[in-house]
C-alpha cells in the first residue's frame, strides 16, 4: 500500500451517466495524481435492481483501477446525493433511479477490493480536491461552489473541509434567500439552487439548456447576458451570506456553469460587494476551479486517505488533534 513515494488512495465519484476514477499519491504535504479515467454508469432496466448494478459497478472498477495503478489504502467514493457516512449507506440519490434509502455501498466495495472505503458528497469532494491539490491550496478557510445541475457546496475550516454531525454542513446551494420564492428540488422555497440551477439558468436566458446559455451570453445576446446577470446576482447573495458568517480567505467557483467566467463571475462580485458589510473584503479572494471534471474523483480519494489516517490514530483523532470528522 505504500509505494517508494508515499501511499496511493483510489476515489470514485458516481454520476448518474459517468463513474469516474482516480488514484492520488499522498507524500505529506503533496498529493499528487497517479492516473484517471471512467467508465459509463451501469444500470437496468427494473429500478428495483439499480442499486445493486450500480454498486457492483463500483467494486468492479476500483478493482481494476488498483491492478493498474495500485495497491492503495483507501478508496473515497462520492456521490451526487445524501449518505450516512457513519455506515457508509446511502439516504438519497436524485439523479439515479432506484430503493437507494439505507442501500450498502462503502462496506461492499470494501470487501471487494480488501481496504476500508468511505462516502462523501460529491460537492464536499469537490471542495476538498481544490483545497488540496487545486485553486484552494493554502487557504485556511475557503467556502466553493459547484455550478451546475444544482448548485453544490463546501465550507473548509483551519485547512480542513466541515462535514457537520451527518455529513450535510456546507450546503450553501440551499440556503434560503427569498422564503416566498420558486420550489426547489430539496422540497424548500426560495433556495439559491432554486434560482441558479442548469434548468433555471436556460429559462432565465431562453435557451433549452445552460450550455446553450453560456455560448449565447458570450456570443453577445442580450437577453442571455441579462440572464446570467441574474442569476449572478441570486449567487452573490448566497456568497455574501456565507462571507458574512464565515469570513473565508478564498471563494472557489467551479461545475460546468462556471466556465461562463466573468459573465458570472463579475455580477457575482458585484453583488457581494453590495451586500458585505461587517467584513472586509479585500483578504477574500474569488477564483475559478482549477481540476475540471475529475475534481470529485481526487476528492473522494482524499477524503478516503484522511478519514482512514484519522480512523487510524491511537485515541481517534486526527494527526494534528482535532477530533476526527465524518
Amino acid at each position: 500500500m505504500t509505494t517508494a513515494t508515499g501511499t496511493r488512495h483510489l476515489g470514485l465519484d458516481l454520476g448518474a451517466t459517468n463513474l469516474k476514477w482516480a488514484i492520488v499519491e499522498h507524500a505529506a504535504p503533496a498529493w499528487r495524481v497517479v492516473a484517471h479515467g471512467q467508465a459509463v454508469t451501469r444500470t437496468a432496466d427494473d429500478p428495483a435492481a439499480v442499486p445493486a448494478t450500480v454498486v457492483a459497478q463500483l467494486a468492479d472498477v476500483a478493482a481494476a483501477a488498483i491492478a493498474g495503478h495500485g495497491p492503495v489504502a483507501s478508496v473515497g467514493i462520492g456521490i451526487a446525493g445524501v449518505c450516512d457516512p457513519a455506515t457508509g449507506t446511502t439516504r438519497f440519490l436524485p439523479n439515479i433511479p432506484g430503493p437507494w434509502a439505507g442501500h450498502p455501498v462503502a462496506g461492499t466495495v470494501a470487501r471487494a477490493v480488501g481496504v476500508p472505503a468511505f462516502l462523501i458528497n460529491d460537492a464536499r469532494a469537490f471542495g476538498l480536491a481544490e483545497l488540496r491539490l487545486g485553486a484552494g491550496r493554502g487557504a485556511s478557510s475557503m467556502i466553493g461552489l459547484t455550478l451546475g445541475t444544482g448548485v453544490g457546496g463546501v465550507v473548509a475550516i483551519g485547512g480542513r473541509v466541515h462535514f457537520g454531525h451527518d455529513g450535510t454542513a456546507g450546503e450553501l446551494g440551499h440556503q434560503t434567500i427569498d422564503p416566498d420564492g420558486p420550489w426547489c428540488t430539496c422540497g424548500n422555497r426560495g433556495c439559491v439552487e432554486a434560482y441558479a440551477r442548469a434548468d433555471q439558468i436556460a429559462a432565465a436566458c431562453g435557451t433549452a439548456t445552460a450550455e446553450e446559455a453560456i455560448g449565447a451570453a458570450q456570443a453577445g445576446d442580450p437577453r442571455a447576458r441579462a440572464g446570467l446577470a441574474d442569476v449572478g446576482r441570486y449567487l452573490g447573495i448566497g456568497i455574501a451570506n456565507a462571507i458574512t458568517v464565515l469570513t473565508p480567505d478564498r471563494v472557489v467557483v467551479g461545475g460546468g456553469v462556471a466556465a461562463a467566467g466573468e459573465l458570472l463571475l463579475g455580477p457575482i462580485r458585484a453583488e457581494v460587494a453590495r451586500r458585505v458589510t461587517m467584513t472586509s473584503l479585500e483578504a477574500v479572494t474569488f477564483v475559478a476551479a482549477e481540476l475540471g471534471t475529475i475534481a470529485g474523483a481526487i476528492g473522494a480519494a482524499v477524503h478516503g486517505a484522511e478519514r482512514s489516517a484519522d480512523e487510524h490514530s491511537a485515541d481517534g483523532r486526527s494527526a494534528d488533534g482535532r477530533e476526527a470528522r465524518t
